[in-house]
Protein backbone atom coordinates (compact mmCIF):
# COMPACT_ATOMS: atom_id res chain seq x y z
CA UNK A 1 0.00 0.00 0.00
CA UNK A 2 1.43 3.36 -0.99
CA UNK A 3 1.93 6.33 1.30
CA UNK A 4 -0.72 8.38 -0.51
CA UNK A 5 -3.26 5.58 -0.02
CA UNK A 6 -2.44 5.45 3.74
CA UNK A 7 -2.91 9.22 3.96
CA UNK A 8 -6.22 9.02 2.09
CA UNK A 9 -7.50 6.25 4.42
CA UNK A 10 -6.31 8.25 7.46
CA UNK A 11 -8.14 11.36 6.24
CA UNK A 12 -11.31 9.39 5.51
CA UNK A 13 -11.20 7.80 8.98
CA UNK A 14 -10.63 11.22 10.60
CA UNK A 15 -13.54 12.74 8.65
CA UNK A 16 -15.82 9.85 9.63
CA UNK A 17 -14.82 10.23 13.30
CA UNK A 18 -15.51 13.99 13.20
CA UNK A 19 -18.88 13.42 11.50
CA UNK A 20 -19.86 10.83 14.12
CA UNK A 21 -18.72 13.11 16.94
CA UNK A 22 -20.68 16.12 15.55
CA UNK A 23 -23.69 13.83 15.10
CA UNK A 24 -23.37 12.76 18.73
CA UNK A 25 -23.25 16.39 19.88
CA UNK A 26 -26.30 17.19 17.75
CA UNK A 27 -28.24 14.16 19.01
CA UNK A 28 -27.36 15.05 22.61
CA UNK A 29 -28.70 18.58 22.13
CA UNK A 30 -31.87 17.23 20.51
CA UNK A 31 -32.45 14.86 23.44
CA UNK A 32 -31.91 17.58 26.05
CA UNK A 33 -34.07 20.07 24.12
CA UNK A 34 -36.89 17.52 23.89
CA UNK A 35 -36.57 16.76 27.61
CA UNK A 36 -37.03 20.45 28.42
CA UNK A 37 -40.06 20.64 26.11
CA UNK A 38 -41.60 17.49 27.58
CA UNK A 39 -41.14 18.76 31.12
CA UNK A 40 -42.67 22.12 30.17
CA UNK A 41 -45.63 20.24 28.70
CA UNK A 42 -46.11 18.54 32.07
CA UNK A 43 -46.22 21.93 33.80
CA UNK A 44 -48.80 23.14 31.27
CA UNK A 45 -50.81 19.98 31.83
CA UNK A 46 -50.99 20.63 35.57
CA UNK A 47 -51.65 24.34 35.09
CA UNK A 48 -54.55 23.41 32.81
CA UNK A 49 -55.86 21.13 35.55
CA UNK A 50 -55.67 24.04 37.99
CA UNK A 51 -57.30 26.32 35.41
CA UNK A 52 -60.19 23.87 35.07
CA UNK A 53 -60.70 23.48 38.84
CA UNK A 54 -60.75 27.19 39.65
CA UNK A 55 -64.28 28.05 38.42
CA UNK A 56 -65.73 25.32 40.67
CA UNK A 57 -63.72 26.51 43.66
CA UNK A 58 -64.63 30.16 43.06
CA UNK A 59 -68.32 29.32 42.67
CA UNK A 60 -68.29 27.38 45.93
CA UNK A 61 -66.54 30.15 47.87
CA UNK A 62 -68.55 32.92 46.21
CA UNK A 63 -71.74 31.76 47.85
CA UNK A 64 -70.22 32.27 51.31
CA UNK A 65 -67.93 35.25 50.78
CA UNK A 66 -70.06 37.65 48.79
CA UNK A 67 -68.02 40.70 49.85
CA UNK A 68 -64.82 39.40 48.23
CA UNK A 69 -65.78 40.66 44.76
CA UNK A 70 -62.31 42.08 43.99
CA UNK A 71 -60.62 38.76 44.79
CA UNK A 72 -62.99 36.86 42.50
CA UNK A 73 -62.35 39.37 39.72
CA UNK A 74 -58.59 39.03 40.19
CA UNK A 75 -58.82 35.23 40.04
CA UNK A 76 -60.83 35.49 36.82
CA UNK A 77 -58.31 37.94 35.32
CA UNK A 78 -55.36 35.74 36.26
CA UNK A 79 -57.14 32.73 34.79
CA UNK A 80 -57.71 34.64 31.55
CA UNK A 81 -54.09 35.79 31.50
CA UNK A 82 -52.93 32.19 31.66
CA UNK A 83 -55.35 31.13 28.93
CA UNK A 84 -54.12 33.94 26.65
CA UNK A 85 -50.40 33.57 27.40
CA UNK A 86 -48.34 32.61 24.34
CA UNK A 87 -44.74 32.41 25.56
CA UNK A 88 -43.19 30.44 28.38
CA UNK A 89 -42.43 33.69 30.24
CA UNK A 90 -46.03 34.89 29.95
CA UNK A 91 -47.30 31.54 31.24
CA UNK A 92 -44.86 31.62 34.16
CA UNK A 93 -46.01 35.14 35.10
CA UNK A 94 -49.70 34.21 34.79
CA UNK A 95 -49.16 31.08 36.87
CA UNK A 96 -47.39 33.04 39.59
CA UNK A 97 -50.24 35.57 39.68
CA UNK A 98 -52.74 32.75 39.93
CA UNK A 99 -50.87 31.22 42.87
CA UNK A 100 -51.05 34.48 44.79
CA UNK A 101 -54.77 34.87 44.23
CA UNK A 102 -55.46 31.21 45.03
CA UNK A 103 -53.61 31.63 48.32
CA UNK A 104 -55.86 34.55 49.17
CA UNK A 105 -58.94 32.64 48.03
CA UNK A 106 -58.11 29.69 50.29
CA UNK A 107 -57.34 32.05 53.18
CA UNK A 108 -60.71 33.76 52.72
CA UNK A 109 -62.48 30.43 52.49
CA UNK A 110 -60.89 29.22 55.71
CA UNK A 111 -62.46 32.16 57.53
CA UNK A 112 -65.91 30.64 56.96
CA UNK A 113 -66.51 27.59 59.19
CA UNK A 114 -69.67 26.56 57.32
CA UNK A 115 -67.74 26.66 54.03
CA UNK A 116 -64.87 24.61 55.45
CA UNK A 117 -67.43 22.04 56.54
CA UNK A 118 -68.88 21.85 53.02
CA UNK A 119 -68.10 18.52 51.37
CA UNK A 120 -67.83 20.16 47.93
CA UNK A 121 -65.38 22.76 49.16
CA UNK A 122 -63.20 20.17 50.90
CA UNK A 123 -63.13 17.98 47.80
CA UNK A 124 -62.21 20.96 45.60
CA UNK A 125 -59.58 22.12 48.08
CA UNK A 126 -58.06 18.62 48.13
CA UNK A 127 -58.05 18.50 44.32
CA UNK A 128 -56.42 21.91 44.16
CA UNK A 129 -53.82 20.97 46.79
CA UNK A 130 -52.99 17.83 44.82
CA UNK A 131 -52.70 19.88 41.64
CA UNK A 132 -50.43 22.40 43.34
CA UNK A 133 -48.18 19.53 44.48
CA UNK A 134 -48.09 18.16 40.93
CA UNK A 135 -47.21 21.61 39.61
CA UNK A 136 -44.37 21.87 42.12
CA UNK A 137 -42.97 18.48 41.05
CA UNK A 138 -43.36 19.34 37.36
CA UNK A 139 -41.57 22.67 37.91
CA UNK A 140 -38.75 20.92 39.71
CA UNK A 141 -38.34 18.41 36.87
CA UNK A 142 -38.54 21.19 34.29
CA UNK A 143 -35.86 23.21 36.08
CA UNK A 144 -33.65 20.11 36.34
CA UNK A 145 -33.94 19.53 32.59
CA UNK A 146 -33.25 23.23 31.92
CA UNK A 147 -30.15 23.02 34.10
CA UNK A 148 -28.95 19.93 32.24
CA UNK A 149 -29.57 21.58 28.87
CA UNK A 150 -27.98 24.91 29.84
CA UNK A 151 -24.92 23.20 31.31
CA UNK A 152 -24.45 21.15 28.18
CA UNK A 153 -25.12 24.08 25.83
CA UNK A 154 -22.47 26.24 27.53
CA UNK A 155 -19.70 23.63 27.62
CA UNK A 156 -16.94 23.51 25.08
CA UNK A 157 -17.17 22.20 22.36
CA UNK A 158 -21.00 21.98 22.39
CA UNK A 159 -21.30 25.76 22.74
CA UNK A 160 -19.93 26.13 19.20
CA UNK A 161 -22.60 23.87 17.76
CA UNK A 162 -25.61 25.26 19.63
CA UNK A 163 -26.14 28.26 17.37
CA UNK A 164 -24.86 26.46 14.30
CA UNK A 165 -27.63 23.87 14.72
CA UNK A 166 -30.24 26.50 15.67
CA UNK A 167 -30.74 25.54 19.32
CA UNK A 168 -31.44 28.02 22.11
CA UNK A 169 -28.25 29.15 23.78
CA UNK A 170 -30.07 29.07 27.11
CA UNK A 171 -33.46 27.84 28.30
CA UNK A 172 -35.44 29.84 30.87
CA UNK A 173 -35.90 28.50 34.40
CA UNK A 174 -39.32 28.58 36.03
CA UNK A 175 -38.88 31.09 38.85
CA UNK A 176 -41.32 32.23 41.47
CA UNK A 177 -42.28 35.89 41.65
CA UNK A 178 -40.63 38.16 44.19
CA UNK A 179 -43.62 38.21 46.55
CA UNK A 180 -44.23 34.45 46.40
CA UNK A 181 -42.37 33.88 49.67
CA UNK A 182 -44.82 36.01 51.63
CA UNK A 183 -48.03 34.55 53.00
CA UNK A 184 -51.17 36.08 51.48
CA UNK A 185 -52.77 38.79 53.60
CA UNK A 186 -56.51 38.76 53.97
CA UNK A 187 -58.29 41.69 55.58
CA UNK A 188 -61.97 41.91 56.43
Amino acid sequence: MSNSMKWLIGIIVAVVVVILWVGGVYNGLVAKDQDVKQNWAQIENQLQRRYDLIPNLVATVKGYAKHEKELFENVALARSAWANAKTTSEKVNASNQMEGFLGRLIAVAESYPQLRASENFRALQDELAGTENRIAVARMRYNESVQTYNTSAKRVPTVFFVRMFGFDSEKVFFKAEEGAKEAPKVKF
